[in-house]
């Protein structure tokens, strides 16, 4: 976003406005759910049989009503009376234990689905590869994760029970509808369109505001998120009086949403009562007469409307939740997309193993890749390159050169569009990406930390480590020193990202994860360019004791921490220009004679700044 549209309120479109949420009116979606609910075939046995059985005797209150009304009033017999009085109590209970019965294993089968889809959904979101979070918004997957499911354990757990529930209502309604009376059922037929049409059409409206409402709704907790995210870059720009506005611009815009949807909603209300009730009036009108005209009892009458209400009441119910399962279908469409999407690094049918030991032999034969959102341009061309077990190789270059490429391609979260990237002699399409990274430890310029304690964010290296290990790395990597002083030692909260640590600590934790993991094959990412001094003499002294032993491949623009190194290759718009060693590329690489020769000299600038600090 530019400048200008972050810097103020916008009326127009921004990136802040989310599209509607899909709905769709394939209903064989929600058939895609039926595989996560064949293991609960037994509850949902349960839930049906209750389900008839609470239909069964709510249709049958008509008879009784009808038996209490003919046999017991019209007769004026005691006796009748009370039993109809007892024969309605004991379709009362039939009724309140079925529906107990139903909603809690409906609900259950709901929460139980849903969770289930939730840990599917997620154990797929981590198979995909980096090159599908590259072209897809993490916020939309979240979306995916727990709104669309959440929507999804309404429909099972709730809606999808009262559309059958009314559907049976509906059906079983017609039909004693016309064996109570033919002639007035005929009427009814006659008035339900008139009622249905216009609550069908209120309902489509209603559910588009809804829609409308949710997604304004998601725009206010999206913009409230990344300002919570960044609220320390919001409060040093002093941007809070900016970000209100725009905060409660959307806060307004979801408030005014709301208020038509409250609108059309209450409108709904009193049209669906006065629809109902008036066609109720009609019916007991001429069913009154009929009364009357003797041609019907008085009884049929009460049974006859109590099915009409029945009747009106399902259809009303069944067209409200038509909605919520059109809005059910299109979010079963979205977890579907995401279930059926195919990672595009995988392990091949048959892998071949890594040979044992490993060795850390890295190899990049002739390699040339395009990022999945550059198609056009090519991150690397034609690049080879060799690095021996043990050996450290550092690579340079200009920034977007090429050489995070290098790692995020060793690490197989790509694969190039030709070439082959070996370790330890096997190519690495040819192997489970999982058996090829659990040789490789990386450490980054921005270290992730996890909200977890000190000890479990080191133990994320290895999780079978014992305490001891975890320990044992810390003080390899110079971290014990700051995780003593820590209120509860190695059991101290780091806070969300490592909040509660400096730079340096938060390096040193990872290097300590790194150390745990013991790599055949370790990463360094600019692991001290944002250091200060002192947190960069003690992250360099854990990292030297880290890559003993180890093939090490070092990142960095500060020169002066990859001098020493076996060999440094030189990359250059993905190409590898130059290797050897540092004096011998002074000589024979201007572009490395001019990265150095700018790199000393600012080091010397700074240098000189600390000297006149100390004086």
């Amino acid at each position: 976003m530019s400048d200008q549209s972050r810097g103020a309120p916008q009326s127009g479109p921004s990136r802040w406005n989310t599209p509607d949420r899909p709905r769709s009116k394939n209903y064989a979606y929600l058939l895609r759910t039926l595989g996560f609910m064949r293991p609960y075939v037994r509850q949902l046995t349960y839930f049906f049989i209750a389900l008839l059985v609470t239909s069964s005797a709510t249709l049958s209150m008509g008879l009784g009503l009808k038996f209490l009304i003919d046999r017991g009033l019209s007769a004026r017999d005691p006796a009748l009376l009370n039993e109809g009085l007892a024969i309605v109590l004991a379709i009362v209970v039939a009724i309140a234990a079925g529906t107990y019965v139903r909603f809690y294993y409906i609900s259950w089968v709901g929460e139980r689905v849903v969770a289930d889809i939730r840990k599917a959904v997620f154990s797929q979101i981590l198979r995909l590869s980096p090159g599908f979070f590259e072209t897809t918004k993490t916020g939309e997957i979240l979306s995916r994760l727990t709104t669309d499911t959440s929507l999804l354990q309404t429909v099972v757990g709730s809606s999808l029970s009262i559309a059958i529930r009314n559907i049976f209502s509906l059906v079983g309604g017609v039909v004693m509808l016309l064996i109570t009376n033919v002639k007035l059922a005929s009427l009814v037929a006659l008035v339900v369109p008139a009622v249905i049409v216009p609550i069908i059409w209120f309902g489509r409206r209603v559910r588009k505001l809804s829609r409308e409402s949710q997604d304004r709704v998601a725009d206010v907790g999206s913009y409230a998120e990344e300002n919570l995210n960044a609220i320390r870059t919001v409060q040093a720009y002093v941007h809070e009086d900016i970000d209100r506005a725009f905060f409660n611009l959307n806060a307004e815009r979801a408030l005014s949403t709301a208020m038509r949807r409250i609108l059309a909603r209450a409108a709904m209300g009193g049209i669906v009562i006065l629809l109902v009730f008036g066609a109720i009036a009609v019916v007991l009108w001429a069913g009154g007469r009929g009364v009357i005209a003797g041609e019907i009892s008085p009884g049929d009458l009460s049974a006859f409307i109590f099915y009409a209400v029945t009747v009106a009441a399902a259809v009303g119910s069944v067209s409200e939740v038509m909605g919520d399962l059109q809005r059910a279908a299109g979010a079963t469409e979205r977890l579907v997309e995401l279930l059926e999407t195919q990672p595009d690094i995988a392990a091949p049918a048959n892998p071949k193993p890594m040979p044992v030991p490993a060795q850390g032999s890295v190899v990049f034969d002739n390699v040339t890749f395009h990022y999945p959102s550059r198609p056009d341009t090519a991150a690397l061309h034609g690049l080879n390159l060799t690095v021996s077990p043990g050996e450290h190789v550092a690579l340079v270059g200009p920034s977007g050169a090429g050489k995070s490429t290098v790692f995020q391609l060793l690490l197989r979260f790509y694969d190039p569009q030709a070439g082959a990237i070996r370790i330890d002699g096997m190519d690495l399409r040819e192997v489970d990406p999982r058996d090829a990274r659990s040789r490789i430890a990386i450490v980054a310029q921005d270290p992730v930390i996890f909200a977890a304690d000190a000890m479990e964010n080191i133990r994320y290296g290895r999780p079978s480590a014992s305490d001891a290990e975890v320990i044992a790395a810390a003080e390899a990597a110079a971290a014990m020193e700051f995780i003593r002083k820590l209120p509860e030692g190695m059991k101290s909260f780091l806070g969300e990202r490592g909040l509660r640590l400096s730079g340096g600590q938060k390096q040193r934790i990872a290097i300590a994860r790194a150390i745990l993991r013991d790599p055949a094959v370790l990463l360094l990412d600019e692991a001290t360019s944002a250091l200060d001094a002192e947190s960069e003499r003690l992250v360099q002294t854990a990292l030297e004791h880290l890559m003993i032993r180890r093939t090490t491949m070092v990142i960095a623009h500060r020169l002066a921490t990859v001098v020493n190194a076996d060999r440094i290759a030189v990359i250059d718009d993905g190409r590898l220009v130059a290797t050897g060693r540092h004096d011998q590329l002074l000589i024979s690489n201007p572009l490395y004679a001019r990265l150095a020769a700018l790199q000393f000299t600012a080091d010397a600038g700074r240098q000189a700044v600390t000297a006149d600090e100390a004086i």
